[in-house]
């Protein structure tokens, strides 16, 4: 085995493609060789991307936890008749917009849940009110999901939405709703999304009409490795096709408030072995991306750090406002400030730099 992974990885440091019999090794080793595995993604990290951190002062914009689907990952969204459901209005919306001008944010980040009442013309709504109140923004929003729904219930080609969208302010597309792109664990998880040939479709649909993306994946619940690597082989054949991601983001999963670990069809999320794993082999089977970025929100600060020295170049966002993971159980996910950025960045001797959503470095 340790011959096996040592040969492996001085081929994909010499440019070798790998396959996804090879990454479904690497995400299988144990023991020391996890190092070396780690070793030799920062060495590409550093070749593709460079030696800075980056990150961008962005901030969210959850406008409702009113959600029609019942994911069991989710502890955020809520059902008609619920407690704690909320949805903000135009004043509300802009109100949070104009807060993040003045906080010197880049970006405003708004995905929130599929409100019964939702149409196409809800979501531009959304996107002029907040450029209204915020002009010269960028605007990350939606994912394949929303576009979806969004077509549905206004009997809209999906490509016909993603105009709309582009036309009332959307700069580029969230990669969410990916979760794990294998249809049967897709079942489980989340039955009520789109199959994974649809989110395919409606990314590779933006992607052409020249809404760059980002693209996820949530794993640690009830996927399998193979339904990982399966998973990466896709976003790596979009990638080839379109190069319309701008960055790959793994999203470990957090479980503790969720039905599908409640009733025992999950585990107890991803251990610290397979968090710096799933940096790692990613950096190094996803050889058509540039940006990794570790979420401090779902790995926490430290767990984060070791991921800038796995094979990530990247630390996310300020975010400022963080609904989702914290309706999961996640904790301390509302801030984290460029100062504790730049601590974490000098620890592992890099350089901090900070980036627009499109990875511009910000003077």
């Amino acid at each position: 085995m340790e011959r096996d992974v040592k040969r492996l990885l001085d081929d994909v440091r010499g440019g070798h493609r790998m396959n996804a019999e090879e990454a479904l090794l690497l995400f299988g080793t144990k023991g020391r060789d996890v190092w070396e595995i780690a070793s030799a993604a920062d060495e590409v990290r550093e070749q593709r991307a460079g030696n800075a951190v980056t990150y961008v002062r962005n901030q969210n914009i959850n406008v409702t936890n009113l959600c029609v689907n019942a994911c069991g990952f989710c502890g955020y969204s809520k059902k008609p008749g619920e407690e704690g459901i909320y949805f903000h209005d135009k004043a509300e919306i802009q109100r949070r917009a104009a807060l993040a001008t003045e906080r010197e944010c880049t970006e405003i980040c708004t995905v929130s849940g599929l409100h019964p009442d939702f149409s196409a013309r809800s979501y531009t709504d959304v996107y002029r009110w907040i450029h209204e109140a915020a002009p010269g923004i960028h605007l990350h929003a939606s994912n394949p999901m929303e576009v979806a729904y969004a077509a549905r219930k206004s009997k809209m080609s999906t490509v016909e939405v993603l105009g709309a969208m582009k036309e009332a302010g959307l700069n580029s597309m969230c990669g969410t709703a990916a979760e794990i792109l294998v249809d049967d664990v897709r079942q489980v998880i989340c039955k009520e999304k789109i199959p994974t040939k649809e989110w395919v479709r409606i990314v590779t649909e933006a992607h052409g009409l020249g809404i760059p993306s980002t693209a996820t994946i949530m794993y640690g619940h009830c996927e399998s490795e193979k339904d990982r690597v399966a998973h990466l082989a896709i976003l790596r054949d979009i990638q080839d096709e379109t190069n319309g991601f701008t960055e790959f983001v793994p999203l470990s999963f957090i479980h503790m408030n969720t039905p599908i670990y409640r009733q025992g069809k999950a585990r107890a999320g991803a251990t610290g072995r397979e968090d710096h794993l799933m940096v790692a082999v990613s950096r190094l089977f996803l050889d058509n991306f540039r940006n990794i970025q570790v979420s401090w929100v779902k790995e926490g600060i430290k767990m984060a750090q070791i991921g800038l020295i796995a094979g990530a170049n990247d630390l996310g966002g300020t975010v400022f406002e963080e609904s989702i993971s914290k309706g999961a159980g996640a904790t301390n996910t509302d801030y984290l400030d460029p100062k504790e950025m730049q601590r974490i960045a000098e620890d592992i001797g890099r350089p901090l730099r900070r980036r627009t959503t499109l990875y511009k470095l910000v003077s």
